[in-house]
């Protein structure tokens, strides 16, 4: 028996203690928010946060997550009223869309160590992939979510 805090909820899970994490909000919970891109913990799509930290859910064994606040897209905010959710409608960030789960996770973790990132302070900690290429509207909409004036997409990286 594994025990979980999800988005606030405690679960007490009978599942193999090696299941990914990812596996488990996903199949076991039915929280398909978090994607599943790579299964290397390389693209992002599956992030959350552990306790606060982005955390890519794909490569962790869910034992590693017993005991820790597990936040998903769905606790960021089930109705998109989240500051980074309103940013990335905003700034039109997804095309494909796929990734904009992962990134708008990895985005809610750095502004809540970093409430005022700079271009390089985003581009070092975002280091999910955009299929898509939408980094420039990306770190527009993480500027807009931290109160910062977003500077015009087709200007920037």
């Amino acid at each position: 028996m594994i025990s979980l805090t999800v988005n606030g909820t405690e679960h007490r899970l009978e599942v193999s203690s090696d299941m990914r994490l990812l596996w488990v909000l996903r199949d076991v919970l039915g929280l398909t928010g978090t994607k599943f891109g790579c299964g290397m913990s390389q693209c992002g799509s599956c992030t959350v946060h552990l306790d606060g930290e982005a955390a890519r859910s794909c490569v962790i064994p869910v034992s590693v997550a017993a005991g820790k606040n597990i936040t998903t897209i769905e606790g960021l905010s089930a109705d998109g009223s989240h500051p980074l959710q309103q940013a990335w409608v905003e700034h039109q960030v997804p095309q494909c869309g796929y990734c904009q789960t992962g990134m708008i996770m990895a985005a809610a973790a750095l502004l809540t160590k970093n409430p005022k990132p700079t271009d390089a302070d985003i581009d070092g900690s975002i280091t999910n992939i955009c299929r898509c290429g939408t980094y420039a509207r990306i770190r527009a909409a993480i500027h807009t979510a931290a109160g910062k004036p977003a500077s015009n997409p087709q200007q920037s990286g």
